[in-house]
């Protein structure tokens, strides 16, 4: 019932969106993903073909490939150019939320991303997923592209399972990422918390369960599933940032009243991904709840993936690159450095940490935060790794 409940509230919003927005069609897929639709990029003067793929998958996630064409065999001085595999956070945005950082890594090289299913279309069969879940789909993925030839990014709540993944494959001795950057991730929840992070602190598991779990409608192929809804969870979105809502209408607004085709078009799709949200299962909200915001099993080096501890300290060969904005309201400061303390492994010549000025949570992998500041750090560091 509340789960259809929530969904009438969907259809609300999307009617009030299109009369505020005077028939504009951005409403009708408010709720829905939009496809990352890259068919190519330009480098120099040259335009590039792009070919995405899903090149694995399991019930809760696939893995999407976008191959740049035409480059030979992608081949640098000492060898072929090693891939990109981007962790995808599942806190309520789909995959295409990081469409910019996608398109922007192209530039350097073939790009892996998780792409996480809407947990209200997977079938009850499929059984739960949680966080540990989410770690041994990462490791699966690294294992199957090969994790000795790619660069590692995660993002928000993928730095956990990302760190924990790198970490098993070094404890059973098996090849680790070239490197590995976290992103306003909170590896470490007790330092400087937000006011997202008391909210987890402060309130039982039961409570949680109690006020923001709901059940699937039968209309739903994941019908009976128990869920965080990503309706809920966009109003949290909405509600701790405003001013980003409100800046992706401006811009709507300033480029429908001068008349810029392109720019409509551009913060047409900032809309769209933004607006895009998904339902995460029980299990994985909750385990997020427990493992990483109140128990800090990893930060406090007593997390286990079913049998196996999660030693952070396995990591020898890899390059860490920790990345914080000093605005970011979400993960509070030093939360994702905090991984140096853990992988102390690691020779100081091949990890680094950036704190960004004026920079909030969303800066870090979209805007001009991203294309001018971290993404030409974040490759300066790869090419200081040869």
């Amino acid at each position: 019932m509340w789960y259809e409940w929530m969904e009438a509230q969907h259809g609300l919003l999307q009617s009030l969106g299109e009369w505020s927005m005077f028939g504009c069609r951005w409403a009708d897929r408010l709720f829905e993903p939009p496809a990352f639709g890259i068919s190519s990029i330009s480098v120099g003067n040259r335009s590039i073909p792009v070919v995405e793929s899903v090149v694995d998958c399991t019930p809760f996630c696939q893995l999407r490939h976008f191959a740049r064409q035409g480059l030979g065999a992608n081949r640098r001085a000492g060898g072929p150019t090693p891939s990109i595999f981007l962790c995808a956070p599942l806190a309520g945005h789909h995959a295409v939320i990081l469409r910019e950082m996608v398109e922007t890594l192209l530039q350097d090289a073939d790009v892996y991303i998780t792409d996480l299913a809407d947990a209200s279309d997977v079938p009850l069969a499929a059984g739960p997923f949680g966080l540990d879940d989410y770690t041994l789909v990462l490791e699966s993925f690294l294992s199957k592209i090969g994790s000795a030839h790619l660069h590692v990014i995660a993002i928000c709540q993928a730095t956990v399972p990302a760190l924990a993944a790198s970490a098993l494959l070094a404890s059973a001795g098996k090849p680790q990422p070239l490197s590995l950057t976290l992103m306003g991730g909170p590896i470490d929840s007790r330092l400087h918390p937000t006011t997202l992070d008391r909210l987890a602190q402060t309130h039982s598991i039961d409570w949680f369960r109690n006020t923001a779990i709901l059940t699937v409608a039968p209309r739903y192929p994941g019908s009976g599933r128990r869920v965080y809804p990503g309706s809920v969870q966009h109003a949290t979105f909405v509600a701790a940032q405003p001013r980003r809502q409100l800046a992706l209408q401006l811009g709507y607004w300033s480029s429908a009243v001068s008349a810029d085709k392109e720019a409509m078009t551009q913060s047409l799709r900032s809309l769209h991904e933004y607006s895009a949200v998904l339902d995460m299962t029980e299990a994985f909200f909750l385990d997020m709840i427990r493992v990483v915001f109140q128990e800090q099993l990893l930060a406090r080096g007593q997390w286990k993936v079913g049998e196996r501890p999660v030693r952070p300290q396995s990591l020898t060969s890899t390059a860490l690159l920790t990345v914080e904005g000093r605005r970011d309201d979400i993960t509070g400061e030093g939360q994702t450095h905090a991984a140096h303390r853990l992988c102390n492994a690691i020779s100081d010549e091949r990890r680094h940490q950036l704190t960004i000025d004026d920079c909030d949570h969303y800066d870090l992998f979209s805007g001009l935060k991203w294309q001018h500041v971290i993404h030409p750090a974040t490759t300066q560091f790869w090419r200081s790794l040869a």
